[in-house]
């Protein structure tokens, strides 16, 4: 008995075949080879043709069933995971009318502003949990106001992920968790936010019906089984967007557990068990996995958009040439905790959310030019990168989170002991290493959803767990003094 999940990102859309009895992935395929394409037509615009995802993801269906040699009749489930806060519009016969706008395109921002402006600041934070910003709804307002006749011809809109389930199904529907991604959810009256609806002029029914996240929410076509190979009949049984799925696939459903990821930019995703927002809007919410109206599960996402970049650039411009990120790991323990008093502020890759929006680049602090090396650069680097996600987590804890575990992929700066122990040192949080990608989380969510497994707990009992670092109570004060040092130093520029 096998499970298939995909994961539809920007840049390829990735199939897993898993294995439900072992937990273990037996095949796992992406494309397109090299990065798919984004239409930008405009600077700030950033577009893509679902069609093309459908492409992909046949490619990477084809590529895992001749691999594992799995009878696609033995595939018992489906799920889905996808880039999150896209929009794509569809007519009454299914058909695409645009390309996709996705969740890096910024044209919805000055609808997002005169929408908190306009409708109060409180009664957006206090129903849709986040500012309109720059999602799914203040999209779809673009479309209605410069291309009418688009709009007009739009019987239903949808999230990635729904744009897959229905190529499988013909099914159009959607999720509360998709809804809350799109600020279509009102959380302080369980319902559509009708108030924002109204405010954007869309009529309620643009939006789909809406199915359980865990659940049977349709069967693949013989049209579609036969594109795929895939068995007629076989179910959909998942959806989430790649945050909270990346979150279930590191087996983080309950309040006070968080989900890391560190590349490029830098994610830290925590649970929190009551409806709660930050009144500066520096963090985003949005409704988690196993959230329903009787059960409050909120994921709380915190993105740092200068994190691997800066420990990259430190790698070429600082550290010693042709050096391997081990040991730059290994010169930077050379230096004590606190790098001798060197702060660096990892800023510097555009605008930040926790920082409400503002861009202050990335700075170096307290270098004394007598006493200090590469050695201390390098850890301040990856001190002042674990220290932002600290300041994150505080805005978690205002928010009602306690937060006690992490849990985070083994790659990229996880590989860091240094960052690892730092990150637990000054958090005083457990951290918890896992083996594990999204597309294989999306195949045990629809486990889940179909009752192969009869909670999370089981369907990741097998999940490899490569290493836990624990706080060293010895090390904690020279943490948090540090980190103390580091935040003084970026209140200073925050407060000029």
């Amino acid at each position: 008995m096998y499970l298939l999940g995909y994961d539809i990102g920007s840049s390829s859309v990735k199939a897993s075949i898993v294995n439900a009895e072992t937990g273990k992935c037996v095949s796992s395929a992406f494309f397109p080879k090299s990065e798919a394409e984004i239409i930008a037509v405009k600077q700030g615009w950033a577009e893509q043709r679902p069609e093309q995802w459908w492409e992909h993801l046949k490619q990477s269906t084809a590529a895992v069933l001749a691999e594992s040699k799995v009878n696609p009749a033995d595939i018992k489930a489906i799920g889905i995971s996808y880039q999150m806060h896209g929009l794509v519009c569809i007519d009454r016969d299914h058909n695409v009318l645009r390309p996709a706008i996705i969740w890096c395109d910024s044209r919805g921002v000055p609808y997002g502003e005169k929408a908190f402006d306009e409708l109060g600041h409180e009664k957006c934070l206090s129903h849709l949990l986040n500012s309109p910003g720059n999602f799914t709804a203040t999209k779809l307002k673009w479309v209605k106001d410069n291309e009418p006749e688009v709009f007009e011809r739009i019987d239903k809109i949808m999230l990635p992920g729904d744009y897959i389930a229905m190529k499988l199904t013909d099914r159009v529907c959607t999720t509360l968790s998709g809804l809350s991604e799109g600020m279509f959810w009102d959380f302080k009256n369980g319902r559509v936010a009708d108030f924002l609806m109204e405010y954007l002029g869309f009529g309620s029914s643009i939006i789909p019906e809406i199915v359980p996240t865990f659940s049977v929410q349709g069967q693949v076509t013989a049209h579609a089984a036969a594109e795929l190979g895939l068995a007629e009949g076989t179910p959909v049984c998942y959806r989430a967007g790649d945050q909270p799925n990346n979150a279930l696939s590191l087996n983080v459903f309950n309040p006070g557990e968080i989900a890391s990821t560190a590349g490029t930019s830098g994610v830290v995703y925590g649970v929190n068990g009551e409806i709660n927002y930050d009144p500066k809007s520096r963090v985003n919410t949005f409704a988690h996995v196993n959230h329903t109206n009787e059960q409050t599960r909120l994921g709380i996402l915190l993105c740092i958009n200068g994190t691997g970049i800066l420990n990259s650039w430190v790698k070429r411009t600082v550290a010693p040439e042709g050096i391997s990120y081990p040991a730059m790991n290994d010169l930077a323990a050379q230096a004590s905790i606190g790098s001798e008093g060197v702060s660096i502020l990892p800023f510097g890759n555009g605008a930040e959310r926790v920082l409400q929006n503002r861009e202050i680049g990335s700075s170096i602090h307290g270098v004394n030019f007598l006493k200090h090396g590469k050695q201390h650069i390098v850890r301040a680097a990856q001190e002042g990168i674990v220290f932002s996600f600290q300041y994150g987590i505080e805005i978690m804890e205002q928010m009602g989170m306690d937060v006690k575990k992490i849990h985070a992929g083994h790659a990229n700066m996880f590989l860091s002991p240094l960052f690892r122990e730092t990150l637990a040192g000054v958090s005083g949080a457990t951290i918890e290493l896992f083996d594990t990608d999204g597309s294989v989380g999306a195949a045990k969510g629809a486990g889940i959803g179909a009752g192969i497994y009869k909670d999370n707990n089981e369907a990741f009992a097998t999940l490899d767990r490569i290493e836990v670092i624990e706080p060293k109570e010895a090390d904690r004060q020279a943490y948090r003094d540090a980190y103390g040092l580091w935040k003084q130093r970026l209140e200073t520029i925050l407060n000029k």
